[in-house]
């Protein structure tokens, strides 16, 4: 295989003349039926990066996407979120199906200059989520979703008036209102891989406290713990959040205050010496973040036990 190379594509239309789609109708903003997509005449594996938002809704293509360390095939209706500047690696397409199907929408930042969406497209948390948590979509939440694309496409179709980028930003914040409600619908859908999750988080946070090393690899952190899940950290936050109340952080914080309290209420170590072993570099850090947790100094806390 030939080394792959990175590729950087600017705008809209430079994708289309990859992908062999002709030339969009408006520079910002466009609707691709993935029938119509060329496969691509490269034997490699290609590194590629857009300058802008990509939603894809995809079936039974015949390619594969690595997304960070992560593999996904659609071979089931999906969907997925790709904000501008995160990397993707694209297989040539082995399988070229007759009834590969899906959309393709392609959004540029500059689109949404001067509307409420600059800014509160950040708030969609799932465009930061790997591809290994894309939607997965019922077929009357996939018919919902592509009846909105299909109205955004027929709108900039139009002759372009003030009121056509309003129309479409409109539609476009309808569709992300959907898709987050969908996945917090799969939050609750996908109940057993979910609590495998959860059982998982805390087998890795037991294991991780009760490590001897834990004082020289310091305090876990979340992107530590999405890793062992195969997560990316803010799915693995707002999945724990769904089903406990607490983030991924909240979670290594409550696992660290158990471990403290066992230290204090069941060792002559002094403070310093517990927040060494707890993995803190200083032990002011470890007895700020115990009295923001328990109103109490490590030292009154253990003073409850005499």
């Amino acid at each position: 295989m030939a080394n792959s190379q990175t590729i950087r594509v600017k705008s809209i239309k430079e994708f289309n003349c990859l992908a062999g789609v002709g030339v969009p109708q408006h520079p910002l903003i466009c609707l691709i039926d993935y029938s119509t997509i060329k496969n691509p005449d490269r034997d490699d594996i290609a590194n590629i990066v857009f300058d802008f938002y990509s939603i894809a809704m995809k079936r039974n293509i015949g390619g594969k996407l690595h997304y960070g360390q992560q593999i996904y095939d659609f071979d089931e209706g999906v969907m997925s979120f790709v904000a501008p500047g995160q990397v993707l690696r694209l297989e040539k397409e082995q399988n070229v199906t007759e009834n590969r199907s899906g959309y393709l929408l392609l959004i540029h930042p500059d689109f949404f200059w001067g509307t409420p969406l600059a800014k509160g497209i950040k708030k969609y948390d799932f465009f930061n989520y790997a591809i290994n948590e894309a939607l997965f979509l019922s077929e009357k939440e996939e018919q919902v979703l592509i009846g909105i694309m299909e109205n955004i496409k027929l709108e900039y179709h139009k002759d372009i008036d003030k009121f056509t980028q309003s129309i479409i930003i409109s539609q476009i914040e309808t569709l992300l209102n959907y898709a987050d409600r969908f996945y917090q619908r799969q939050f609750v859908t996908r109940k057993i891989t979910n609590h495998q999750s959860l059982s998982k988080v805390e087998e890795f946070l037991d294991n991780y406290f009760n490590s001897e090393n834990l004082s020289i690899n310091g305090l876990p952190t979340v992107q530590m713990l999405a890793n062992h899940l195969h997560l990316s950290p803010v799915y693995l936050s707002n999945l724990l959040k769904q089903f406990t109340g607490l983030s991924a952080l909240q979670h290594i914080h409550e696992k660290l205050m158990e471990k403290a309290k066992e230290k204090l209420s069941t060792t002559s170590l002094s403070v310093s010496e517990i927040a060494y072993e707890l993995g803190f570099e200083h032990s002011q850090s470890f007895s700020k973040l115990f009295k923001s947790k328990t109103n109490q100094s490590p030292l009154e806390f253990r003073a409850g036990f005499n």
